[in-house]
């Protein structure tokens, strides 16, 4: 018999009330796949010290299998974003109009009943901006879908690995922001929640980007409710992704908030480098990606060795030393060396801000130089945009930048100058069009004149 007193499992509906459910306890029985669920919470789960209780507005939303079939076009592989062990991701537009995400489980897959019925429980009571929001979910038939807020720009592994030739590399400052929300949201986590929660599945592919690149942790399949009352661990089975796991999570299924620490760790290497945590095509010393970073982490001189070449220095040195320093922190083999997550968030917010200030530092050398201007320039430009207008739009910005308020201009004059700027801009682009055009005809009658 289930304990989840609302779980049927006489019939093939799995029906989920949110508000009648209780929550998985830290008992060593709970949350790996295999293990009973375990019994009602005496304690109950407090979020920022209250009785746990849906989201305001009514928590997950219960779909039927017709409607989600609909939003995704019944499935239609051009809609796929997303494809795992636990079965597919689809785009979709839901009948409000509201763009979706949906999750349908492969039956057969990695993510069973029980991920799926925590991922439901936490996501519908948690609430916080770096954790993806969960819109509902469906149980049809022999159906598991969940069903998430749309997340454009895919998730933080996207945009670190095998990027294609036309994709622009994370920046510095952008990784940084990066770092900062993913702390968030494991601190909320492990802090704001009593008993805590061990998120367990850390990784860049779990945290997901909004269109202003702001990160979203995502996947609780295997989130599991840490020690309380004298308890150090939680006693679990192995789960996770190899590559992430702490080593004495791996080793002994001792499981505590220290061990997603360690996976924050792995992250922020793949943050600084560029590299997988596990990369097989490396040669033979460079395939795991920890163990290759840990001859250069002690030795400041050697920093440089750890960074991704694609950010072409581009980055504070300084702050690489705070990041380098948190990161050899969070990967240490004892789990009681590393840091908690509080005092993460509070030396990357530091790290964000200082970083944001050297960026600024660093255009400034150049908004008052002309000659310098194209060192501003993005190069997937490719030198395709109007010398003067670009003049004009600097000088305009470092206008905007004034250290002094009343040297700044009025909204009214920025409007009117880029009104301005947009004009000769187009009128640039029908020019080189225009006279692309007549190149190309030149050079189809010299052809024929020469045959």
């Amino acid at each position: 018999m289930s304990c989840f007193s609302c779980l049927d499992t006489r019939t093939h509906d799995m029906r989920i009330n949110i508000d009648t459910v209780p929550y998985l306890t830290d008992d060593s029985s709970v949350g790996t796949r295999g293990d009973s669920i375990g019994a009602r919470s005496k304690s109950g789960i407090l979020v920022n010290g209250k009785v746990n209780s849906p989201k305001p507005g009514g928590g997950a939303q219960s779909f039927t299998f017709k409607e989600l079939a609909a939003a995704t076009k019944n499935f239609r592989e051009d809609n796929m974003i997303g494809k795992g062990g636990f079965g597919s991701v689809f785009k979709g537009r839901l009948y409000s109009g509201q763009v979706v995400a949906i999750k349908q489980l492969n039956p057969n897959g990695h993510q069973g009943n029980q991920e799926f019925i925590v991922e439901v429980l936490m996501l519908s009571v948690f609430s916080h901006p770096n954790l993806v929001t969960l819109i509902g979910y469906c149980t049809s038939g022999a159906q598991r879908l969940l069903v998430y807020e749309y997340m454009p720009m895919g998730s933080l592994e996207d945009h670190l690995f095998d990027l294609e030739p036309t994709q622009k590399p994370l920046s510095w400052n952008t990784r940084m922001k990066i770092a900062v929300g993913a702390a968030r949201g494991i601190e909320y986590l492990h802090c704001k929640i009593s008993p805590s929660v061990i998120y367990r599945d850390l990784k860049s592919s779990n945290i997901l980007l909004d269109k202003d690149f702001n990160p979203k942790l995502s996947d609780f399949g295997l989130a599991k409710v840490g020690p309380v009352g004298n308890r150090t661990h939680v006693s679990t089975r192995v789960m996770g992704t190899y590559g992430y796991c702490a080593p004495e999570y791996a080793m002994s299924g001792k499981l505590t908030i220290k061990s997603d620490i360690y996976c924050f760790g792995v992250v922020l290497l793949e943050l600084v480098t560029g590299r997988e945590a596990i990369d097989l095509s490396k040669p033979n010393g460079e395939q795991y990606l920890v163990s290759w970073a840990r001859q250069y982490l002690s030795e400041p001189k050697k920093f440089g060795h750890l960074v991704d070449p694609l950010l072409r220095g581009k980055y504070p040195k300084k702050c690489l030393n705070y990041v380098i320093a948190i990161t050899d922190m969070c990967l240490k083999e004892e789990a009681n060396q590393r840091p908690t997550i509080g005092d993460v968030v509070v030396a990357f917010e530091y790290i964000a801000a200082q970083s944001k200030s050297y960026e600024a530092r660093r255009a400034r050398q150049y908004l008052s130089e002309p000659k310098k201007f194209g060192h501003l320039v993005d190069p997937l430009l490719r030198g395709k945009y109007p010398k003067k207008c670009l003049n004009y739009v600097i000088a305009i910005t470092d206008m905007c930048l004034k250290e002094e308020a009343n040297q700044r201009p009025t909204i009214g004059d920025v409007v009117v100058a880029f009104e301005y700027i947009a004009a000769q801009s187009k009128s640039y682009e029908a020019r080189r069009v225009s006279r692309k055009s007549t190149d190309s005809d030149r050079s189809r009658e010299e052809t024929q004149q020469s045959f």
